[in-house]
């Protein structure tokens, strides 16, 4: 759903044509009155980063319910020899998957991704990855946000608000299908940053409610300028005022989208290859094709950073067919928007990063599936300034535990924000009388990953 603002404003629209005539004798008054207007300048303007950055974008694909690092881009040839044994009371559980060496690089990938394995020069693998609560909403959360004990403005919202939008005609942050019962909307919320940094939802069809009018545009156009006439008035008294500047761009915002985003959702002029490339309509990989399709329409438009979700990950048991149909569901869009990205020249300045919220134990529960994992778990980032055909950082033998180069979900954060061209330390919002930032007092920058 639209952020309040957004839909109020929607919804105004479709009202009728009520307001008009008074809206009319409204802009005549204050013609006539030529009052002073505010200066007002909107939020989402593109702005400096701190320094130059390597990428403009980022693509995050958030595979909901924590998939199995040890079953899909962490190698354990020891967990596949002791497999069966007793670990501190548990049964070690071995891949059913084969891994094999991909790409120039040699990287380890299993058959599960055997089409992302085609891009294996392009991918920096996080193997080191850890996160501090093995709960599904907090890590969801902190993975979002930074955060566990507090609402927090989302990643996205940062970027959004450190760097401004390339296309004023569409929302700077998109959320597609967004799972919505670990965290739901602090996931891609703006807490106490203006509510223009806020994340604007799509479903998972791809469709955003109440964006059509039953009101011509221009009609509309007089509607809407009645209403924002009240609110610089009242932005005039209060001074400045990022709520109400908040909703002005969102009123703003939602009228230019009604034309813009209908025409960058529409995947109909797409040619047959590139559909095919994606998976679209090939059944099982149809629906996150498509949400791919629109995340690489979405960024050639300019919008600053998009999170695709797929859900269901959360094999407890089942795990051999349900992580099966979970990779066949995602495995060719994945490649297929990483290939259309580099053919397209995107990759280079396009940050695309893979993962979710924590991994899984390499030990069995309910004798075909895996326990949540925290303390170790695979990331992986591609083009937008990182090394490709690289693993950084290890976890042990087992795939229990990071144990080589760590890395924390703030430290994650931190280097995003870098490639970004923005400093974690200096990327600052006060607010309740103190300076807050995405990383909290924490994080460092991975440097080595960064070409």
């Amino acid at each position: 759903m639209l952020p309040l603002t957004r839909r109020q404003m929607l919804r105004s629209a479709a009202c009728g044509f009520g307001y008009l005539a008074l809206a009319d004798l409204c802009s005549q008054a204050r013609a006539a009155e030529a009052p002073e207007q505010p200066h007002y300048e909107s939020p989402l303007l593109p702005k400096l980063s701190h320094f130059p950055a390597k990428a403009k974008r980022v693509i995050f694909l958030f595979m909901q319910g924590a998939p199995s690092h040890v079953d899909t881009f962490d190698y354990k040839p020891q967990l596949a020899k002791d497999d069966g044994k007793i670990v501190l009371g548990r049964k070690l559980l071995a891949s059913p998957w084969k891994f094999n060496r991909s790409g120039k690089s040699g990287l380890y990938v299993s058959e599960l991704f055997s089409n992302v394995a085609q891009h294996a020069d392009d991918l920096c693998l996080l193997n080191g990855m850890h996160t501090d609560n093995p709960a599904h909403p907090q890590a969801s959360i902190q993975l979002h946000t930074g955060s566990v004990q507090f609402i927090r403005p989302s990643i996205g919202s940062w970027v959004l608000y450190g760097l401004g939008t390339e296309n004023k005609n569409l929302p700077g942050f998109i959320t597609i299908n967004p799972p919505a019962g670990v965290g739901g909307a602090q996931n891609y919320g703006s807490a106490f940053l203006p509510a223009a940094f806020e994340g604007t939802r799509l479903d998972g069809g791809g469709r955003m409610e109440n964006i059509a009018s039953s009101l011509p545009s221009n009609s509309q156009r007089r509607q809407i300028d009645l209403v924002q006439s009240m609110n610089r008035d009242l932005l005039k008294k209060s001074g400045e005022n990022p709520q109400i500047e908040g909703v002005i761009e969102s009123f703003e915002l939602g009228f230019r989208m009604q034309s813009a985003v209908p025409s960058v959702m529409d995947i109909s002029k797409e040619s047959p290859r590139t559909l095919e490339m994606y998976g679209i309509g090939a059944g099982g990989s149809d629906t996150f094709g498509r949400q791919c399709l629109m995340a690489r329409r979405f960024a050639e438009a300019g919008v600053r950073f998009i999170e695709v979700a797929h859900t269901g990950w959360d094999q407890h048991t089942g795990l051999h067919a349900k992580h099966a149909l979970n990779a066949a569901a995602v495995d060719k869009p994945i490649a297929g928007l990483l290939a259309d990205l580099k053919q397209r020249g995107l990759l280079k300045d396009t940050l695309v990063v893979w993962g979710g919220e924590f991994g899984r134990t390499p030990t069995a529960q309910n004798r075909d599936g895996r326990d949540h994992n925290n303390r170790g778990f695979t990331t992986w980032m591609a083009g937008g300034g990182v090394k490709g055909g690289m693993t950084y950082g290890a976890t042990d033998d087992y795939g229990a535990k990071a144990v080589a180069n760590p890395v924390h979900v703030h430290d994650l954060h931190a280097t995003i924000l870098s490639l970004l061209g923005l400093d974690h330390e200096k990327l600052t919002y006060r607010y309740a009388g103190r300076d807050f930032r995405l990383t909290d007092v924490y994080g460092n920058v991975v440097k080595p990953i960064i070409a």
